[in-house]
């Protein structure tokens, strides 16, 4: 017998009031990590670490 186990991440819509983990800037992005932490950036900053996030296997929404 083979046990699946299925995960969906449900996460709310960014507003205004979600700013950017590294500068404080408007939030544009969420970086959810495997591990379930969850990270925000800004455009300039989700550029900057958008490699290394994907190689992480973050699961990311705008």
């Amino acid at each position: 017998m083979t046990d699946n186990a299925t995960t969906t991440i449900v996460s709310t819509p960014l507003t205004n009031a979600d700013r950017c983990d590294r500068c404080s800037a408007a939030a544009k992005v969420r970086a959810t990590l495997a591990g379930g932490g969850e990270l925000l950036f800004c455009g300039h900053h989700y550029s900057d670490h958008e490699a290394r996030l994907v190689e992480m296997g973050a699961v990311v929404s705008h």
